[in-house]
């Protein structure tokens, strides 16, 4: 199908499904902004969704568009993209969503999405037409944002722990219930940045490929950046409360200081990532952040065998949603 003759339906129907993803992200990966505030008792769960969907969406203007510049034109050749691509990509990204949401795993929206343009892509053209650096660039942050979670958050509960060392735990408490409000809505603020940017690419790439939107803009139009951050707030509104469990008290058990070391490291690690354009997975940082918090209190408070769980998840959906992107990338030929 060349660029030009994509019909309009086809570009609307593709919009509406990139959107349902974004709002599907917010929804799969609202634990990452809320589980520990929640866990901690800070914040009740309905308080807790809405506080965090409110920062997801004033993210707009505090990030530039860089991660989305990375998707829409730092994975793929534009040249290779067009609807068929486009859904399978989209496709790939939403079952794995759905399957590892059904089963509480907190995978990765991003490399799902990540891995469904590849196996799109791989499916039409083979791996030539991808950007090698690009796609290195993500694949090195699935191991480099848990990491640098991990040791910042360990780091922030360490200091934190000396600094308040001749303070009475109750006031202790009493202080990070409230500061743990400050680094909630730091990392939800981070979220929205990060993710809305990566379905704000997708959909930045189809427009070009349909002739809508010149190759050589240098953003994509306002309408897509306002419709991509407002359905990632109202899919956190919806929260994905299986996944708020595993990470707000399966993976190890969180107070007040310990939820805003956490959210504190994580948040570092996503500005830091959005700043550089990496469309970094909120999942994996969150989740290194706690462990990195956890394991200042011993190896032992970290549930290491549920951790290795979330580990072969975040390594398996590149694959396995490249795969389902592919099978997808063929069906759709036969629809339209």
């Amino acid at each position: 199908m060349e660029a030009a003759s994509i019909a309009f339906w086809v570009v609307a129907m593709l919009v509406l499904l990139a959107v349902a993803f974004d709002f599907m992200n917010g929804f799969h990966d609202a634990a990452n902004s809320i589980a520990t505030v929640v866990s901690t008792g800070v914040l009740k769960p309905q308080q807790a969704v809405l506080f965090a969907a409110f920062f997801n969406v004033i993210a707009i203007g505090v990030f530039h568009l860089s991660v989305a510049k990375t998707i829409g034109k730092g994975i793929v050749e534009p040249g290779v993209v067009d609807a068929h691509v486009v859904f399978g990509a989209l496709v790939g990204a939403i079952v794995w969503n759905v399957i590892t949401w059904w089963y509480g795993i907190p995978s990765s929206s991003s490399h799902a999405l990540i891995g469904g343009i590849v196996g799109a892509v791989m499916a039409k053209a083979g791996g030539s037409h991808l950007i090698a650096g690009g796609i290195l660039k993500t694949v090195a942050f699935i191991f480099i944002s848990p990491t640098l979670g991990f040791v910042l958050g360990g780091l922030m509960m360490v200091a934190v722990s000396w600094v308040c060392r001749r303070t009475s735990p109750i006031r202790v408490d009493r202080w990070f219930r409230r500061l743990q409000l400050v680094s909630a809505g730091l990392y939800s603020l981070g979220h929205g940045g990060n993710d809305a940017q990566k379905t704000i690419g997708i959909i930045w790439m189809l427009l070009v490929a349909a002739g809508y939107v010149a190759a050589d803009a240098s953003s994509p139009p306002a309408w897509v950046i306002w419709v991509c951050y407002l359905a990632i707030g109202l899919g956190t509104m919806f929260g994905g409360w299986r996944i708020v469990k595993t990470m707000g008290q399966r993976l190890t058990k969180l107070k007040p200081v310990g939820g805003f070391c956490a959210e504190t490291g994580g948040a570092m690690m996503l500005f830091i990532a959005t700043s550089l354009g990496v469309p970094v997975s909120t999942t994996h940082t969150i989740t290194g952040a706690i462990m990195g918090v956890g394991s200042v209190r011993g190896a032992s408070a970290v549930r290491w065998g549920l951790a290795g769980n979330i580990i072969w998840a975040w390594i398996f959906t590149i694959p396995a949603s490249a795969f389902v992107a592919g099978a997808c990338y063929w069906l759709s030929l036969t629809i339209f």
